[in-house]
């Protein structure tokens, strides 16, 4: 086979699974790990498009899932509100892996090891699609945002803002 072959992640096959359209868009990853906006300019995209995925523990709820454009920070007070808590905090990436299966910079809102409940910041219906990651380091979902809060059974809201 050639080389331009993508190996689907376990998100991309869910999604599939699923009947829910996406495309898979690589991207090149080195020793570093890339921000949100290094990987918006590899793709060409604004990096307001870009959005990341951020796991929270809240002091009443337990782990929640933030999805934020790539030039946002998570609003640790909005994301507690609407979560249900008085309070909330990101986990410590050592938890990440444990908690959702995914490593730091390659956490999808898709295919955690749990469903937890996930809050998408509302710019992304400003897109007809957005890239998230698909899981993996050097790989992007491009898929609707409705279509990604319908399959994981999120919420959109304002639980971010820029830094």
């Amino acid at each position: 086979m050639g080389q331009n072959r993508i190996d689907k992640t376990n998100a991309a096959r869910l999604l599939e699974r699923a009947g829910i359209r996406y495309e898979l868009i690589p991207y090149r990853v080195g020793k570093e790990h890339l921000s949100a906006a290094q990987v918006a300019g590899q793709l060409g995209e604004p990096v307001g498009r870009v959005f990341k995925t951020l796991v929270l523990r809240g002091d009443r709820t337990g782990f929640f899932v933030c999805v934020v454009p790539g030039d946002h920070e998570v609003d640790l007070k909005a994301a507690a509100r609407v979560s249900g808590n008085k309070k909330a905090d990101l986990i410590p990436v050592k938890e990440l892996l444990p908690v959702t299966g995914y490593i730091r910079g390659g956490c999808s809102p898709v295919g955690m090891k749990r469903a937890f409940p996930t809050y998408i910041h509302l710019s992304a219906r400003e897109y007809d699609t957005v890239f998230i990651s698909a899981g993996v380091r050097g790989l992007q979902l491009r898929i609707s945002p409705d279509d990604l809060a319908g399959f994981v059974g999120a919420t959109f809201a304002a639980v971010s803002g820029k830094p």
